[in-house]
């Protein structure tokens, strides 16, 4: 079990919850991106809410972790939504265009609704 990212599968959903509040060392990168392709790969078709609401911090490595994780949902017919991201770190998805190729709700309950829809 990881200390840095909790995961759970509930309603055909698998809910990971970011623990760190900054995600920025590559390594811990890596370790969050690698156990959640693993996740994914025990649901066909993927779909992956990824819960932002502890996070401060996030560098641009952990942007392209999200595209490769949303890509991989897609190449397997499913779907990935983030949720809980803080304004200032959205502002960030904004400023990239990044808001325009990942789906983003304010909370669980409307990052569930929307994979489940």
């Amino acid at each position: 079990m990881s200390q840095h990212v909790r995961i759970e599968t509930s309603g055909g959903l698998i809910e990971a919850t970011i623990l760190d509040s900054h995600v920025l060392d590559e390594v811990l990168i890596s370790e969050i991106g690698d156990q959640l392709k693993q996740a994914m790969a025990q649901m066909e078709p993927p779909r992956l809410i990824v819960n932002f609401a502890a996070v401060d911090h996030l560098s641009s490595a952990a942007l392209g972790m999200l595209i490769t994780l949303n890509n991989l949902a897609n190449e397997h017919g499913g779907a990935l939504c983030l949720s809980g991201i803080e304004d200032r770190i959205l502002e960030v998805f904004k400023i990239t265009k990044l808001d325009r190729v990942l789906a983003i709700q304010p909370g669980m309950d409307d990052a569930r609704a929307a994979l489940q829809a």
